[in-house]
């Protein structure tokens, strides 16, 4: 799609304004100093995130926005760079991770120094101090691709399904592949489910787990991911293979979205990352200038179920930045409108 603008081309320019800043410490008179970080700069569903922070930063005007992130997915790394960030962007964070206990503490010292923290996509644990978090209901995301998958299957199938999750022991991850385990026996007992099998947020190793297990499921009737690389990584074996099987996972990278424009994948979810940066960073700017706390518990954002009804307007929504930021601005509006706190330990 020619059309199209790469996130990672999005994110550089916000990072060569975050460079063109200096690096004196907290914001002076007007202008704020604050942080974005991610769990990779690399995948679609950090960037995706990191350029919706970026909108709202833009929008509220007056903040100075850095945008950090590892590379490939680095847990310590990301640690790190989030300590260094901080020591000069002092006026706020919003901080998405996948390894929440490696955060727990810099979490906590960041708090106990001032430093307002916005948990984004990633519910921040006990003891990290951190009050508020943005993010989807992921048992609910894995219900949707579960009764997408279900829908295309017969009402009495036999068989297996095989799941993968990238990161095994990330709550929100795990959490979606409980609620696709936990539908189909609800509503397809005739179907096993095996996993989830680690299938690794990297792109190379993501497409050698699939590999493997296709190559060891040859019979199965589908195979879903909840994780960024799983839906290209099954849809490029599904046409190697020439698979029969069902295919489907998460998320909007270009090579997702061919993959259900093309029929390759019946479906992906979409937990409209770009609109849950857009929200964290939004709260967080609106209490640092306006000098208020930040409000505690678990701001609920929805996710989106992209197949054949709608994938082109979703293309259409993702093929620029200007797009997106058009396609986000009434349910931005309806969230703000009629914000949902829920609890935060309630956040799954």
């Amino acid at each position: 799609m020619r059309r199209r603008v790469g996130g990672a081309a999005l994110v550089t320019v916000a990072l060569l304004a975050a460079a063109a800043c200096s690096d004196s410490g907290g914001g002076t008179g007007g202008t704020k100093k604050m942080s974005f970080v991610v769990a990779n700069i690399s995948l679609n569903f950090a960037l995706e995130m990191a350029n919706g922070g970026k909108y709202a930063a833009d929008e509220a005007g007056g903040i100075d926005l850095k945008i950090v992130g590892p590379a490939t997915t680095d847990g310590p790394q990301e640690v790190q760079m989030f300590q260094n960030t901080i020591t000069t962007n002092r006026d706020g964070a919003v901080v998405e991770n996948l390894a929440p206990d490696l955060f727990t503490r810099p979490y906590a010292q960041a708090v106990d120094k001032g430093i307002p923290i916005v948990a984004l996509d990633t519910v921040p644990l006990d003891g990290s101090k951190v009050d508020l978090y943005v993010g989807n209901d992921n048992y609910e995301l894995g219900t949707q691709l579960a009764d997408e998958a279900i829908e295309r299957l017969p009402a009495n199938a036999n068989g297996t399904i095989v799941l993968g999750v990238p990161n095994p022991g990330v709550p929100v991850l795990d959490m979606r592949a409980k609620g696709i385990k936990d539908t189909f026996a609800k509503k397809l007992p005739g179907v096993a489910v095996k996993g989830p099998f680690q299938t690794f947020s990297d792109p190379g190793q993501s497409y050698n787990a699939w590999s493997a297990q296709v190559r060891a499921n040859r019979g199965a009737l589908a195979f879903l991911g909840v994780g960024d690389a799983d839906s290209y990584s099954l849809a490029r074996l599904k046409k190697e293979t020439g698979g029969k099987w069902l295919s489907g996972g998460f998320d909007l990278d270009a090579k997702t979205l061919e993959a259900v424009k093309d029929g390759t994948n019946f479906a992906t979810i979409s937990p409209e990352h770009y609109l849950k940066g857009y929200v964290a960073m939004r709260l967080l700017a609106e209490a640092v200038k306006d000098d208020k706390d930040l409000p505690k518990g678990w701001f609920y954002t929805p996710g989106l179920i992209v197949d054949s009804k709608n994938i082109d307007a979703i293309m259409e929504r993702q093929a620029s930045d200007d797009a997106r930021r058009k396609g986000i601005a009434d349910p931005a509006k309806e969230l703000f409108a009629s914000p949902e706190l829920r609890p935060l330990k309630s956040a799954r």
